[in-house]
């Protein structure tokens, strides 16, 4: 049995504490942990928890309280902070996206995993929906070839007050606008579809509908890969219906999610014969139903992954290098947006990037943030649909 403390009770908490007690045999929550401890309270009430609360994470960690993982739902800005102290107290750990605002915390965090011998996991939910799932399955069997150019959009729509709350729309404290903190979702798929980062990243960023804060509310980048084939990512918080997809052109046909095919085949003229290939779209059709659903999906199936990883001694399928590749990439947009120019991967240490400082000091700011909210008493949220 394991024993698992959240640190952060806020939107996202609730999709940690409902995916944990799907699992009452192998987990047992013992802490909840926020610096607004009344959070901890309501939730601990709302789910008859058995367990203690706290307003401080390193006084939990020096409780004496028997904590083997910790969960990590804080504001991106302490990811790392709280990811590093409890896994120096011999705690494994699990962080919500971003794995955090920078490169060089990445690494002190990947250093801190390696030094304790613990597991760590970052939060990727959306490999676990059936639609990515399948599609990555359907991808691997490379009967639609290879990726040629990739759509990613990553469409999301938030009203101006979403930046009122005191950590949101500041590079220093969110580290980004939708980029970061909602693109996250959508990168990681494309970094694991396409297998490997891009060499370079052309961005424009923009602040098109919230003037309550610093951070951009859009972004469109272009990726170049070593093959020669592209991708393009669009990063938004202002696209009305939140429309979210990834379409893979590939080689012999086209793959999406939502889930649609197709697949030409060339008149001898080089212009498309009518009705495609239905050979290949049989083919592909066929294979794709073929697959069994997931038995868990979204957070729930990632912390099912998660808990075998650490009763098993084996790695979770979203481990903290597969984070920090995410966050290189989004890395790379942010300076190619700021500095508008084309950016070369990888990001060196050397680089001013490489740092939430030097982040922060070149950083575009759109916009001055005067005025804030503690926390929101409307705590329904949305985490993402694709549609056609």
């Amino acid at each position: 049995m394991l024993h698992i403390a959240v640190v952060g009770i806020g939107n996202i908490s609730p999709s940690h504490i409902e995916g944990l007690l799907a699992f009452p045999d192998r987990c047992q929550i013992v802490a909840l942990c926020d610096i607004y401890p009344e959070k901890a309270e309501a939730a601990k009430k709302k789910y008859n928890l058995d367990c203690k609360v706290f307003d401080d994470h390193q006084t939990m960690l020096d409780s004496g309280l028997s904590i083997d993982v910790v969960h990590v739902c804080t504001p991106p800005y302490v990811h790392g902070e709280i990811a590093i102290h409890s896994m120096d107290a011999g705690c494994h750990v699990v962080v919500e996206k971003p794995m955090a605002p920078s490169l060089k915390e990445c690494d002190a965090m990947l250093e801190a995993e390696k030094r304790n011998q613990v597991t760590m996991a970052c939060i990727a939910q959306n490999r676990f929906r059936n639609e990515i799932y399948k599609l990555k399955q359907v991808l691997d069997t490379k009967i639609a070839g290879k990726i040629c150019c990739a759509h990613v959009n990553s469409n999301w729509w938030r009203g101006h007050c979403y930046y009122d709350l005191w950590w949101r729309g500041l590079w220093e404290k969110e580290g980004g606008g939708p980029t970061l903190n909602h693109a996250v979702h959508h990168i990681d798929m494309l970094n694991w579809m396409e297998g490997s980062l891009p060499d370079a990243v052309m961005a424009m960023l923009a602040n098109a509908m919230h003037d309550n804060s610093e951070v951009e509310d859009l972004s469109l980048a272009i990726l170049e890969y070593p093959d020669g084939s592209l991708a393009q990512v669009t990063s938004s918080v202002i696209h009305h219906g939140e429309e979210q997809g990834i379409v893979l052109q590939c080689a012999n046909a086209k793959l999406s999610v939502p889930w649609n095919l197709k697949a030409e085949v060339s008149r001898t003229n080089g212009f498309p014969e009518e009705g495609g290939n239905q050979e290949l779209l049989e083919k592909l059709e066929a294979f794709y139903q073929g697959i069994p659903d997931l038995l868990y999906e979204g957070h729930t199936g990632e912390i099912d992954d998660v808990l075998s990883a650490i009763e098993n001694g084996t790695r979770p399928m979203i481990t903290g290098e597969d984070g920090r590749k995410t966050v290189e990439l989004i890395t790379a947009i942010y300076k190619a947006g700021c500095l508008k120019e084309r950016v070369v991967l990888p990001i060196s240490q050397e680089e001013e990037y490489y740092s939430l400082e030097g982040i922060i000091d070149h950083a575009v700011r759109f916009h001055k943030k005067s005025s804030s909210v503690e926390n929101f008493t409307d705590t329904v949220i949305t985490l993402g649909s694709y549609q056609s």
